[in-house]
């Protein structure tokens, strides 16, 4: 039986990197809402409490029943999860004098204790709460301190239970991975056996035994997901699956052919379509970004299902949906701050059952099992995406020529990423076409045309992102190249900009 450890998600934005934290240690692991633990299900062996946009004295607060887990299953609570247990318990916690954000390091560590096993005093930890527990309950110790907060982690004396005020998940506690190791395999038992060679000989023989010998259709966009599902899928079922890979125009250079090309060698059945036209048509003078995506969702779909219909005998549709695609997380808060791109509306529409083979891993992981399968490098370790291409990426109306401008910058973009041995230290790059005219000296004529901004960022996961810090002479080198080989483009500009408060894509 796969080991499980349970996270239980009362809204925190870093709750998706607990489980990928969980994930490094090839441990198995699923987010679940905080009111919704799989009770009865004997594959699990411990549970994480994530941290949450509120106070556990708020009326709004997330409260969860976890009498029939304390005693039985190891407990570990982050933040507010911390506060939640030691509160509930008879614990205090209250607002801090001032917000505790940011580096701290621990002053105090308890030798005893399981949680902080090879970790010295010293280790730098990550803050990021605005109340603090102020006193715990008599059966509980504290296990660690800093400098502002006494009570930075604790311990029950009589069960398996421990709280952390500080975030191990984020990459600047640099105790963090150490911390979870200690819960997940020693505290736990947990035996580190989930990893991309397991999870294909699981997935194939439960695709088969899923699909038996139906038809299944895959929409493919040249991405990562799309693709890798794809081959595991044929992996699993071969003749059986057909791949429609539709080209809306918002395209990369090239892509259309070379792409198709990449299927053709990995042994795909694939279909290609060239929509560009009726995606151009229906685009015509739109300019909100949210129209665009709309616009271009629902004519993937007409198109999708045109081309699927000609199919005989078809039952399921399959998606390379991923796991952050799939997790309720945001939705138990009401806020969301984006939804995913897979073909929504279509398993009804075309009456059809779905298949989403990836939906248990992350992007990292998705990759992972791209190359134990024999894909080449370029197709999974591609940047990336936006589902609805350089349309979202031209501020503004869209026009052929618009675009045709676009993947030429592009282009020069990121081939120069890739001959300057730069892509792969990038997360995701692009160029985006702005909405202006700026004046400009070519020979000695005066120009008035178009200006470029290059995005290219460093991450992990996607939910932060830093600007990367690119070489300036390669800079120089892409801004010359682009100016002088594409016409219309008189400015190149950089996005110096992080996520948060800016957002990878431009809309």
């Amino acid at each position: 039986m796969q080991q499980k450890i349970i996270i239980l998600d009362f809204g925190s934005q870093t709750t998706q990197l607990i489980a990928r934290r969980v994930r490094e240690l090839n441990m198995y692991c699923e987010i679940v809402p905080y009111n919704k633990f799989p009770h009865g299900d004997e594959s699990v062996i411990g549970v994480i409490l994530s941290g949450s946009p509120f106070s556990v004295y708020d009326e709004k607060a997330f409260k969860a029943d976890l009498s029939q887990i304390k005693g039985k299953l190891p407990l570990l609570g982050i933040c507010y999860g911390a506060q939640f247990m030691a509160y509930t318990a008879g614990g205090t916690v209250e607002p801090a004098g001032s917000r505790e954000y940011g580096r701290a390091n621990l002053t105090f560590i308890d030798p005893e204790s399981p949680l902080f096993k090879d970790i010295e005093t010293g280790a730098q930890v990550w803050m990021s709460h605005g109340d603090t527990i102020t006193s715990i309950p008599d059966d509980f110790k504290v296990v660690a301190s800093t400098e502002k907060v006494h009570i930075a982690a604790y311990q029950s004396k009589s069960l398996p239970l421990w709280g952390v005020q500080f975030h191990p998940e984020v990459f600047h506690s640099t105790c963090g991975l150490q911390l979870l190791r200690n819960f997940v395999v020693d505290i736990c038992g947990g035996r580190q056996d989930w990893n991309a060679d397991a999870f294909i000989e699981t997935t194939v023989a439960q695709l088969r035994e899923q699909l038996g010998n139906d038809k299944v259709v895959l929409g493919l966009s040249g991405g990562v997901d799309s693709s890798v599902a794809a081959v595991l899928l044929n992996k699993a079922i071969g003749k059986n699956l057909t791949c429609i890979f539709v080209d809306h125009g918002m395209l990369r250079k090239d892509e259309f052919k070379n792409v198709l090309r990449d299927y053709e060698c990995l042994g795909l059945n694939v279909i290609g379509v060239d929509a560009s036209k009726k995606f151009f048509s229906e685009l015509a003078g739109v300019t909100d970004p949210e129209r665009k995506r709309k616009i271009i969702g629902a004519g993937f779909i007409d198109v999708f299902d045109a081309e699927a219909s000609k199919l005989k005998d078809v039952k399921w549709l399959a998606q390379g949906t991923i796991y952050p695609d799939c997790i309720e997380s945001l939705s138990i808060t009401g806020m969301v701050i984006k939804s995913h791109h897979n073909v929504g509306g279509l398993p009804e529409r075309m009456n059809l059952k779905l298949c989403e083979p990836l939906r248990l891993l992350f992007k990292d992981e998705v990759r992972a099992v791209g190359h134990q399968l024999g894909m080449p490098d370029h197709l999974i370790k591609r940047h990336p995406f936006p589902g609805p291409g350089l349309a979202v990426r031209i501020l503004g109306d869209i026009t052929p020529e618009k675009v045709a401008i676009l993947q030429e910058a592009d282009h020069i973009f990121i081939q120069g990423l890739r001959d300057w041995g730069l892509y792969d230290q990038v997360w995701q790059a692009g160029a985006i076409l702005l909405p202006v005219q700026s004046v400009g000296v070519m020979g000695d004529e005066r120009t008035y045309e178009r200006a470029v901004a290059l995005r290219a960022v460093t991450s992990t996961d996607a939910m932060t992102a830093d600007w990367a810090h690119l070489p300036y002479e390669f800079l120089a080198k892409v801004s010359n190249d682009i100016i002088n080989h594409v016409k219309g483009i008189n400015r190149v500009c950089y996005d110096i900009s992080s996520k948060p408060p800016s957002t990878i894509e431009w809309e």
